[in-house]
């Protein structure tokens, strides 16, 4: 080959050459940044703002109806209907304000809270059975949802991870089914944003507050930890234990009569307040003085229940691998860089 032809060709395969070994240098930057913009979009996920909401177990747009013996820990409201029937049997530990002024204000800061819970995301689909499945935080989206046997919510350690899942249509939960957290979650942190109608069964345990567009319906024996708001319907409770989580710090406390509502971003649980139905003055605990009832599965640990398959986003693999990408890459490039300058 003639020596003018090899100077010729020669620059253009030594720029081929460092154009192919910068390829994996851009990539592995490329690929860190686009898994930490990831995870910063789903650590960043905050608890559902209830304002006064929060204050309430019970809330409702077209009345409460009780049968039977049901204890409620948090205020009850009902508005614009103020409809409240079967109260003689109910326990509650809290502030009846029926239809009064903290009542709508609390209807009007549902509705916000509800948008938001609705706008959260971008979710997960799930399908419609959520029994069986352990998840870990983010948002969750599905046509319907219901829960046969048991679902667990793994916080991966993290007291403020929160879960919000969204249904097009309604939750229907079965009897004995029930919602279990690890590793210190509570029930603050869980929302059920129900674009239709809500159905608790007979003997079941949920975790968290429900908010839905129309109503709900706590068969016989349900349980709650958390609230159950209902923007249009009614709700409708049987022999029921309802208890409304203490949540985050307080940033804003108003006093009307002699109830004080304290409200923060996750929705604060009222303080104060007097009972009514036979119930006593609300500390904003349950009877047994801990954040919810005394057989709240809010459980420790770091085991997941047995033959259960964790899915869902766990944002430190993908931390830790965006963190590894983009260090070979810098680094990568530097000695790509440094094997320049001295040729």
């Amino acid at each position: 080959m003639p020596l003018t032809r090899f100077f010729r060709s020669s620059p253009s395969s030594l720029q081929r050459r460092s154009f192919l070994r910068r390829i994996p240098v851009v990539l592995a930057v490329a690929c860190g940044i686009l898994l930490y913009s990831a995870v910063g979009a789903a650590a960043a996920q905050a608890p559902v703002g209830l304002g006064t909401a929060g204050g309430f177990a019970v809330l409702a747009g077209a009345g409460v109806t009780n049968t039977g013996a049901t204890t409620i820990t948090g205020n009850v409201g009902t508005f614009p209907t103020p409809s409240e029937t079967g109260f003689g049997s109910v326990t509650l530990n809290g502030a009846n304000h029926a239809g009064d002024a903290v009542t709508q204000q609390a209807k009007t800061d549902l509705t916000t809270g509800y948008n938001s819970a609705a706008g959260a995301g971008p979710g997960t689909a799930v399908p419609t059975e959520l029994g069986g499945r352990t998840l870990t935080p983010g948002v969750y989206t599905g046509t319907t949802l219901g829960i046969t046997g048991t679902l667990t919510l793994n916080t991966l350690g993290d007291p403020s991870a929160v879960f919000i899942f969204q249904t097009a249509s309604t939750l229907v939960t079965a009897s004995t089914s029930s919602v279990i957290v690890l590793n210190g979650g509570v029930a603050c942190n869980v929302f059920w944003q129900v674009a239709s109608s809500a159905t608790l069964g007979t003997n079941s345990h949920l975790i968290g507050s429900v908010l839905a567009l129309t109503s709900i319906t706590a068969t016989t024996g349900a349980t709650i930890d958390g609230r159950l708001l209902a923007r249009n319907g009614a709700v409708t409770l049987d022999h029921n234990t309802i208890t409304s989580q203490t949540c985050a710090a307080s940033t804003t406390a108003t006093t009307v009569g002699s109830t004080t509502n304290t409200t923060s971003a996750a929705g604060a649980h009222a303080t104060g307040g007097t009972g009514t139905g036979g119930g006593a003055a609300g500390t904003g605990k349950s009877p047994s003085g801990s954040l919810g009832s005394g057989s709240s599965p809010i459980v420790p640990g770091s085991t997941l229940t047995s033959g259960l398959a964790l899915t869902g986003f766990s944002p430190r693999l993908p931390l830790l691998l965006g963190g590894l990408l983009l260090a070979s890459g810098f680094l990568l490039l530097r000695v790509s860089n440094r094997r320049r300058a001295s040729r």
